[in-house]
């Protein structure tokens, strides 16, 4: 197989957003908020790897039909979230009704590129034996939230990682939001936690601090990057994954820490304004970029 420059790996859910407001439908989960980012920006050299159900192929068909390079994993069912917001859209409360099975060893064997981004939902998403596969093949990015996620009776509960010790030293690059930040960290200073995560092993840390913006720490030094103002705050399902799906874009094709994460930023800005993922193009992120700051 061809080594691609830049693969997501995770599960597209079946989600039911709740709002004051309204109650939507939709596809969900990291594998389809960032492959759908992707698409407007660039599918050159990208690889989705997803698992899915018989029911969901003409999801995967769509994104096909979109250029988007995808390998599908077979899985009995797909992880069907529920997430409901009450007036505060920087907080959730989630349910989780359907759990897929787990990514193994043996599916990801034959699958390659310059950087690999676990997109994890739940903590049995992929095995640490996984984890350290993917580590040897890539530049391996890991968003830590399904790693903190256990469900018991549908219900959500945050934990923190085990194997945390064992694991963060295969991951370069680790995206936390604060909530995250704190369950893994144990505080909620982000420039403390930045240090704890790069003392446990992890080398590009990505703090993401709703609308007081994103921390980045990379090669002892830090990156202040603001949240870029939005006319509007309809829907913040799939953010951090339209975060990440910009910043590893950039890095992949060269910029530094900074600049990949204000157009990751920017990418933000756009997401919130209306439900699903990011779409829109460089141009508006890139004035964005220009005219906010």
């Amino acid at each position: 197989m061809s080594i691609h420059k830049l693969c997501c790996i995770g599960y597209i859910t079946n989600d039911t957003i709740v709002t004051p407001d309204n109650t939507t439908s939709l596809p969900g989960g990291t594998a389809w908020y960032f492959a759908k980012a992707i698409k407007q920006l660039s599918t050159d050299d990208f690889l989705l790897v997803t698992a899915v159900e018989e029911e969901q192929q003409p999801v995967i068909e769509e994104l096909r039909g979109e250029g988007i390079d995808v390998i599908t994993i077979p899985t009995r069912r797909s992880a069907c979230f529920v997430n409901i917001y009450d007036g505060n859209l920087n907080s959730r409360k989630q349910r989780v009704t359907a759990q897929p099975d787990p990514f193994t060893i043996e599916s990801l064997q034959t699958i390659d590129a310059d950087i690999i981004h676990l997109g994890s939902l739940l903590h049995d998403d992929f095995s640490a034996d996984a984890i350290k596969l993917l580590s040897s093949k890539a530049t391996l990015s890991v968003d830590v939230q399904g790693f903190l996620r256990k469900v018991s009776d549908e219900q959500v509960q945050h934990i923190d990682w085990e194997e945390k010790r064992e694991l963060l030293p295969y991951i370069h690059t680790l995206k936390a939001n604060e909530t995250e930040m704190e369950v893994l960290t144990g505080t909620s200073d982000p420039y403390e936690a930045a240090l704890i995560l790069k003392d446990l092993g992890v080398k590009e840390v990505i703090l993401t601090l709703g609308d007081k913006g994103s921390l980045i720490y990379h090669r002892g030094q830090y990156h202040d990057i603001p949240a870029y103002p939005t006319l509007s705050l309809v829907d913040v399902t799939g953010c951090g994954d339209t975060y990440m799906a910009g910043y590893l874009l950039q890095r992949s094709l060269g910029k530094d820490e900074d600049e990949a994460g204000r157009f990751a930023a920017a990418m933000c800005t756009v997401k919130l304004q209306d439900y699903g993922p990011f779409n829109s193009t460089e141009k508006v992120v890139r004035r964005i970029m220009s005219s906010s700051y």
